[in-house]
């Protein structure tokens, strides 16, 4: 009963998951702070910029671990079955949305438009980077996408994108490598270096 008292601050995932799955609530807290941030970047990346649709799938996914931690198996690694949900969580809103793509007036309304106001020029130029950095990556084909988000947004080792992706190492190297090539050239006209 000790381990349930102790904070959960040092506690690997797995032994949260482990606390969890025998009931203590409070453990649940500890994951959510060390991961809803990060998945909603995740999903915000991954899902056309939309902050209200990010902060659902964030919130349908911890409703799935605290409702259902036994489906978390205690052999792996928390940080690649979480990552390995939401990119399923994400791939069946592709499906979704390719059934019934959402366009108003040629314009699509996956895009947020930003309201903050900082220098005039700096804002316009990084306003136009972001738009163009958004509409880039999601050009990429999804399996691109997905990997180049969890190592470049994310910050995932390329072990650990191999495990979310089932891969092998050098398939998400090659996927790295085409969709940091592509969005390289697809938005040299920012590149402060380049001769245009």
């Amino acid at each position: 009963m000790s381990l349930f008292r102790k904070p959960y601050q040092s506690a690997s995932d797995e032994s949260i998951m482990s606390a969890l799955l025998k009931g203590d609530k409070r453990a649940f807290d500890e994951l959510y702070s060390r991961y809803a941030v990060p998945l909603k970047r995740f999903f915000l990346r991954m899902l056309w910029q939309d902050n209200a649709k990010a902060e659902d799938f964030v919130h349908d996914l911890f409703v799935k671990i605290i409702s259902k931690p036994e489906l978390f198996d205690n052999n792996r690694s928390f940080k690649i079955w979480v990552y390995t949900v939401a990119g399923n969580m994400c791939k069946n809103e592709y499906k979704k949305q390719a059934v019934r793509k959402v366009v108003t007036n040629g314009v699509d309304t996956h895009y947020a438009i930003s309201d903050q106001s900082v220098s005039v020029t700096d804002e316009v130029h990084d306003s136009f980077f972001k738009r163009s950095f958004d509409e880039q990556l999601e050009q990429l084909e999804l399996k691109h996408r997905e990997v180049f988000t969890l190592r470049h947004l994310e910050g995932l080792s390329i072990r650990e994108i191999a495990e979310v992706i089932q891969a092998n190492e050098g398939t998400v190297k090659s996927r790295l490598f085409y969709a940091t090539k592509y969005l390289a050239s697809a938005l040299d006209v920012y590149n402060p270096l380049s001769n245009r």
